[in-house]
């Protein structure tokens, strides 16, 4: 099987009563609903702009009008109704044409309709491009002019705090992309959730209303594998942001790698509001059940989950509010970062078995250990055994290099990966991938990537700075890092006026911890380039 979509499709085939998903309120959706819901939006998406279609706003205009400051070139009239939406991206070819299909913008939070949109718009064709809140506004224009979006999937409240509430938003911390216009210049069709609100575009397609069509089931096998289905930034620069383009047959390459390690089948229920677990879920007919907000232990016990994920620091802070986790769940997994041994005996001591998965996100997965088999090991961070499929090799410095059917397609703009370097020190030990470091200065917090380079330029060019570093010092405890900024000062230098300047520059979860006014920076070598080592050591005695 090649494609997640008709893998999810087939077992709503075979089981349309059998419940697929559980919200975060506990309601049930079976697979026939959700094989319903994704065909009718599938089927809206891959019409062309000009046919008029159920599910627009109050008669405004034609559904999925198209917005922005350039005519779409609307070409012949009665086109075929379920061509596929790329079709769309060759009239205007910019950077990554050619390479990605129709760019969605995607702003709708995890539930059952992003469930629904993210695979209904995969089916159409269209790649994904998540929009992150709290980027900094250049990298946001960087990205949008890279994907070129042809959609816009969004919740109706997002519309309104990227528009007509926007300085509201900013206030807060919520940096998004004008909705309405994410690249101006280049005509954008929209689809939102939830009830009409200011902001919304004319004439866009609203999801509830097309819910109450229905659609023959879509073609998805005129779709290659090579289709690209997701773009993910993970970091970069505004003149070249960084983005993973992963296609069908690589995720669900990944999808199967993980089911292959973590065994699935009907009557289980995976507790996750992770794409990379919930959708192996549904493809092993199981029960994707998607967290509600409130206490995990509580939520895993009212929904008699098997299986879920969680962060190593995360679940650190569960277990010491509750050291024993239901009866019915079999298998924890962790991911994102190192998990350190006190939180893997606890989990271990929870309950369940715990597995420890190692992936980046340009190959998910790679390797799987159990937290007893990294206990046991004496020396280095043990990650298990490659994966079947998966290739490994250890560069003459030591890192380590990966590459198999679950591995991106390319960077966007670059030439298709063969093998990807992981950035990772690691070494192999009788068919055993061991894990000896990080060799760039990566910093990871509560799951995510953090990459100094992208901020110190910007930093330091602000008033009172005269250089800054940012490095990160790790909890013994939780395995989490500090994010620490150390700035130089310059005479006119303002504390509070910095941490007031940061979030316009700085993404959400990159702004630091702490800012620590050094007179110096400690350096070495004939350069006298930045010692980061010797700076996570000063600023640690000044914590």
């Amino acid at each position: 099987m090649n494609d997640i979509v008709t893998g999810i499709l087939d077992t709503a085939g075979r089981e349309p009563d059998r419940v697929a998903i559980i919200d975060g309120r506990g309601r049930e959706l079976s697979y026939g609903e959700l094989a319903r819901r994704v065909n009718a939006v599938r089927a809206a998406m891959a019409r062309r702009p000009e046919d008029t279609t159920p599910g627009g706003e109050h008669g405004r205009g034609p559904a999925g009008t198209v917005t922005g400051n350039a005519s779409p070139d609307r070409g012949a009239e009665n086109q075929d109704r379920g061509a596929n939406a790329s079709d769309q991206g060759a009239r205007d070819p910019g950077p990554g044409a050619g390479e990605i299909g129709d760019g969605v913008l995607f702003a709708v939070r995890p539930g059952v309709d992003a469930v629904v949109l993210a695979l209904a718009a995969v089916a159409a064709g269209g790649t994904l491009v998540l929009a992150d809140p709290g980027l900094a506004p250049d990298v946001l224009a960087a990205r949008m002019a890279a994907t070129r979006p042809g959609w816009v999937v969004a919740e109706s409240l997002l519309y309104t705090l990227s528009g007509p509430l926007r300085g509201l938003a900013r206030r807060r911390g919520l940096l998004l992309p004008n909705l309405r216009d994410p690249l101006p210049g280049h005509p954008v069709r929209h689809l939102h959730t939830g009830p009409w609100l200011p902001g919304v575009p004319r004439g866009a397609l609203r999801l509830s209303r097309l819910l109450e069509t229905s659609a023959g089931a879509p073609d998805v096998s005129e779709i290659s594998a090579d289709q690209a289905a997701a773009v993910i930034f993970t970091s970069g620069t505004t003149a070249r942001p960084r983005g993973v383009v992963h296609t069908r047959g690589s995720l669900a390459a990944g999808l199967a790698l993980f089911r292959s390690v973590f065994p699935l089948g009907p009557g289980d229920v995976v507790h996750t509001d992770q794409l990379m677990l919930g959708l192996p879920a549904l493809l092993a007919g199981a029960t994707w059940s998607l967290p509600g907000g409130g206490d995990l232990a509580d939520e895993l016990a009212a929904r008699k989950a098997t299986h879920t994920f969680a962060v190593p620091v995360h679940l650190d802070r569960l277990l010491r509010r509750t050291p024993k986790l239901p009866g019915t769940l079999r298998y924890l997994l962790l991911g994102a970062a190192p998990a350190p041994a006190g939180v893997l005996r606890r989990a271990i001591e929870a309950g369940p078995e715990v597995l420890s998965v190692y992936a980046m996100t340009e190959a998910l997965p790679i390797a799987i250990a159990s937290a007893r088999e990294k206990l046991a090991h004496a020396e280095g961070d043990l990650l298990g055994a490659p994966l079947p499929g998966v290739g490994v090799r250890i560069a003459d410095d030591g890192e380590l290099f990966v590459s198999g059917p679950h591995l991106a397609r390319r960077y966007l703009g670059e030439e298709p990966l063969e093998e990807i370097a992981t950035g990772d020190l690691a070494r192999i030990e009788e068919g055993r991938l061991v894990l000896l470091g990080r060799k760039k200065d990566m910093i990871l917090r509560d799951g995510v990537n953090i990459y100094p380079g992208l901020y110190e330029p910007a930093i330091s060019a602000l008033p009172g700075v005269a250089e800054a570093a940012i490095v990160g010092l790790a909890d013994p405890e939780t395995g989490d890092e500090e994010v620490v900024l150390a700035v130089i000062p310059t005479g006119d230098y303002d504390e509070a006026l910095l941490r007031r300047a940061l979030p316009a520059i700085v993404d959400a979860p990159a702004l630091p911890d702490r800012v620590e006014p050094l007179g110096s920076f400690p350096r070495s070598g004939r350069a006298d380039k930045l010692d980061r080592a010797a700076l996570r050591e000063l600023v640690a005695r000044r914590a």
